[in-house]
């Protein structure tokens, strides 16, 4: 087996290159089938009505997707895992792909969102806090034979790993969206990222000045190696900017950088909550000059019309301080590496507040509202979002629905359904009951040919593989 000896995944430009994916052809029939509203604007073609379809390993029908997709399930909650005696952890979350080799093999690392402090799963080496109960564990999927191959626990002893992201030296970042310490049952401080290799353990060593606050993702400008990094904390979330001093190998990044929080240009303090499709923005960075300070309480009040807290992370309340922005509630963040864009969401922006997916462009310093949802019933607070090979957005949310969905979504901002979550078990596996069909979409990623997606449901904890004819519709 041939290993890819840089870890490096192929980006969509080298796969449209080389012709792996016709994506100016799609391009081209999307654009020759596309409908038109009575107001002009396009409604992209999309996969079609969806159907209950039954799960390739268990025979239940757990997902509800277009037809001629068909997908298989794995490392369910309490599955055992496959280099140890121990069981697959629960809250699957945040999720990468890291790693290819020529025969079709992907490595991905997924998260498990365990908070409060309590008993951690892992062996001592991978452990950062015995009392943490968050980690990552490493899956492998053979993209040729539709087979899931194992699964092992690569950290442990985290808090809350939420999301992260997908590095160009072939790892990824896990994120603690949690800020806690030994008041709350643990022996050290959390909320940091921490950095996950492709392939061997983890080192425990949270990456300290990429700052200390709820993280929810980060993404990686392949161009200059800054990482972007999203906060999910009500009413007073930033966009970051971190500027490492050493780049391009695995924890590089610990050895240090500059911290910086989004701000837009002549508007200090710019509220970015309640915004409309096609607001666009000049922005600037600021810098946060002790990127490890602590929970700030009663520093206040911080807010909207419609809610206010009197406290902040110490990242936002510096960088506030010299006139950061403020969102909501930050979420997923991917790169596009094609555009050299960088997307993100705000599950909670909009009037409605319902969801907002915004567009950073780092070579025009410009931030664009690509998407703001009217209401739930049209897209209901997304959270996770990744970019396909072939350039449509997915959208995973995480709101109210009785069926949670995902979408996709196009850089001009229009928007189809995709799935549907149908998650109701009676025991079948692993014991395990209950109506989980509200439980959020979230770690979407796919392999490098665009073949495969992988997503995870959180509750009560299975992982995804989805494939069929990608070329129907824009993702």
């Amino acid at each position: 087996m041939t290993t890819n000896p840089s870890g490096k995944l192929p980006s969509r430009r080298t796969l449209l290159r080389n012709g792996a994916i016709g994506f100016a052809a799609a391009f081209q029939g999307l654009n020759a089938h596309a409908e038109y509203l009575g107001n002009g604007q396009a409604r992209i073609p999309n996969y079609g009505p969806l159907r209950s379809i039954k799960d390739l390993r268990t025979g239940l029908k757990l997902l509800r997707l277009p037809v001629d997709f068909q997908y298989v399930s794995f490392g369910w909650r309490d599955d055992p895992l496959t280099d140890s005696d121990g069981v697959t952890p629960s809250s699957h979350d945040g999720m990468g792909v890291v790693d290819t080799d020529a025969d079709g093999i992907v490595t991905l690392i997924r998260n498990h969102e365990l908070r409060n402090s309590g008993s951690s799963f892992g062996t001592p080496e991978i452990l950062y806090d015995p009392h943490g109960r968050g980690g990552a564990t490493r899956l492998r999927f053979d993209t040729h034979c539709g087979e899931w191959l194992s699964s092992e626990v690569v950290l442990a002893g985290t808090a809350a790993n939420c999301a992260g992201g997908v590095t160009p030296w072939g790892s990824w970042f896990t994120c603690e969206e949690e800020i806690s310490g030994p008041p709350q049952g643990y022996d050290h401080t959390h909320g940091w990222v921490f950095e996950v290799p492709a392939q061997g353990m983890a080192t425990p060593v949270p990456l300290r000045d990429m700052g200390r606050f709820k993280h929810e993702a980060v993404c990686v400008d392949v161009q200059t190696g800054y990482v972007f990094e999203t906060e999910d904390d009500r009413y007073t979330s930033g966009f970051y900017r971190f500027r490492p001093g050493r780049r391009g190998s695995a924890l590089a990044l610990a050895r240090g950088g500059l911290l910086e929080m989004l701000k837009v240009k002549g508007v200090p303090n710019a509220d970015l909550m309640l915004i409309n499709t096609g607001d666009t923005f000049e922005v600037e960075w600021v810098p946060i000059d002790d990127p490890q300070l602590g929970l700030q309480s009663g520093v206040g009040p911080y807010g909207s019309i419609d809610g206010q807290t009197t406290s902040a992370s110490g990242p936002f309340f510096q960088g506030y301080q010299e006139g950061g922005a403020q969102f909501r509630r930050l979420e997923g963040c991917w790169f596009d590496d094609f555009d050299r864009l960088i997307y993100f969401t705000d599950t909670e922006g909009g009037f409605p507040r319902q969801g907002a997916v915004w567009c950073y462009d780092p070579s025009l310093e410009t931030l664009r509202a690509v998407y703001v949802s009217p209401g739930p019933g049209t897209l209901d607070n997304p959270d996770n979002i990744t970019v396909s090979p072939r350039g449509g957005l997915l959208l995973c949310e995480d709101g109210g629905q009785s069926r949670e969905r995902m979408h996709a979504l196009t850089p001009q901002g229009q928007l189809s359904l995709f799935a549907q979550n149908d998650v109701v078990l009676n025991g079948e596996v692993n014991g395990i009951s209950g109506n989980f069909r509200g439980a959020e979409w979230c770690g979407a990623t796919f392999d490098p040919s665009g073949r495969w997606l992988f997503v995870n449901i959180y509750s009560p904890g299975i992982t995804f593989a989805i494939t069929g004819p990608w070329s129907r519709g824009p993702l």
